[in-house]
């Protein structure tokens, strides 16, 4: 199945998401730092949800209280 998700306080602004079966499949970041959440897409692709979201939730930004990890993590916690 297809999610989008509009993300809060980061730099990226949406993710696009495959997950079947609890696998995770494509994933997309719609701005941000674009090396590295192309690099964090290539990471989680196949993994888990419940592993990806044990590895991301909770990651900060900078002074900020979220990253895009995290708002990934959130992202998939609303499929579960």
């Amino acid at each position: 199945m297809t999610y989008t998700y509009q993300t809060r306080g980061t730099c990226s602004r949406q993710i696009n998401f495959e997950v079947e079966n609890g696998i995770i499949g494509d994933v997309s970041f719609v701005g941000g730092c674009n090396g590295n959440l192309k690099g964090i897409s290539s990471l989680v692709k196949g993994m888990k949800v419940e592993d990806a979201i044990a590895k991301l939730d909770g990651i900060k930004c900078g002074a900020k209280n979220t990253s895009c990890p995290d708002q990934f993590a959130q992202a998939l916690k609303s499929t579960l």
